[in-house]
């Protein structure tokens, strides 16, 4: 499992993508998960593009931003061209986004038909640069619950759709994420590892709250004390049969205050627990994770 770190933790923050990189270096971070504002504005800085990036042992995994469903289709259709060339630029292979953004419950089968159309076609312009279109397992989306996730693979049915897991929404939404991530495995290229004091405080993580400088950070923990048991999950990875697990990406995202301090302690939690690259299985082996 190559760990990354998002620079979307960093958003309130004045810090240089520099030094992010050199300490992510300097931290065994294998990867960077960028932001997309981030992946724009930089393309102007000669001094850490891609090569530097490559240079310090360092690539960025994946883009990370938001392709509508919704409004003008020809304006979804030039930002993901435009994100794509931004994943070229930089030498990412996955271009993340939201299924939507309202619960699979409660739009109406014509917009369910008109959002998995777009998505569609979203999946035919990053392919045609080679990418992955990597939709993430989050409330409020088409994506927000196991059933409604492979409804939409098998709606979309294309094969540049791939599924950026994250552990705690799956578990927020009801489901087991051990079962579901052996029922996804196929699909899945991304994991995102977070975790909360408590079920009830969830909607910390409400996009409104989380992006605002101003919002509530209540329940924000470190990865391994929180409700959620990460240890149960992780080892179901590493002690699995068989799986692509080894050279799977996964970022740890941290949207609270004390962004280095936290980011350190869980990495050296995780190496301390011997979650590392070499307690995962070879990619080239596909069989499921055995459920526990």
């Amino acid at each position: 499992m190559k760990l990354n770190v998002c620079t979307i933790s960093f958003r309130h923050q004045l810090i240089s993508f520099k030094k992010i990189a050199l300490w992510a270096k300097n931290n065994d971070f294998k990867g960077i998960e960028l932001w997309g504002v981030h992946a724009a504005n930089m393309v102007d800085d000669l001094e850490c593009d891609f090569s530097w990036l490559k240079s310090q042992n360092l690539n960025v995994s994946m883009i990370s931003d938001y392709l509508a469903l919704e409004g003008d289709h020809q304006e979804a259709v030039e930002k993901a061209e435009s994100l794509s060339r931004l994943c070229h630029y930089w030498g990412a292979s996955k271009l993340r986004t939201f299924a939507g953004s309202k619960a699979s419950e409660k739009i109406t089968k014509q917009q369910r038909q008109d959002w998995v159309k777009r998505l569609k076609s979203l999946c035919n312009v990053v392919q045609n640069f080679g990418l992955y279109l990597i939709v993430e397992t989050h409330p409020n989306s088409l994506a927000d619950s196991l059933e409604s996730t492979l409804q939409l693979i098998d709606e979309v049915n294309h094969p540049a759709l791939r599924i950026n897991f994250d552990v705690i929404h799956v578990w927020e939404s009801g489901a087991d994420p051990i079962r579901a991530v052996n029922t996804l495995s196929p699909f899945i290229e991304h994991l995102h590892l977070k975790n909360i004091a408590h079920r009830s405080l969830l909607n910390v993580f409400n996009p409104d709250n989380v992006y605002a400088p101003a919002g509530s950070r209540e329940g924000m923990v470190n990865l391994f004390e929180g409700e959620y048991d990460f240890p149960k999950f992780l080892d179901a990875l590493k002690n699995s049969r068989g799986s692509l697990w080894k050279s799977l990406d996964a970022s740890l995202e941290w949207f609270g205050p004390s962004v280095i301090p936290t980011l350190e302690h869980d990495k050296q939690q995780l190496i301390m627990h011997g979650y590392s690259n070499k307690n995962f299985i070879s990619k080239n082996d596909h069989s499921l994770i055995s459920a526990v």
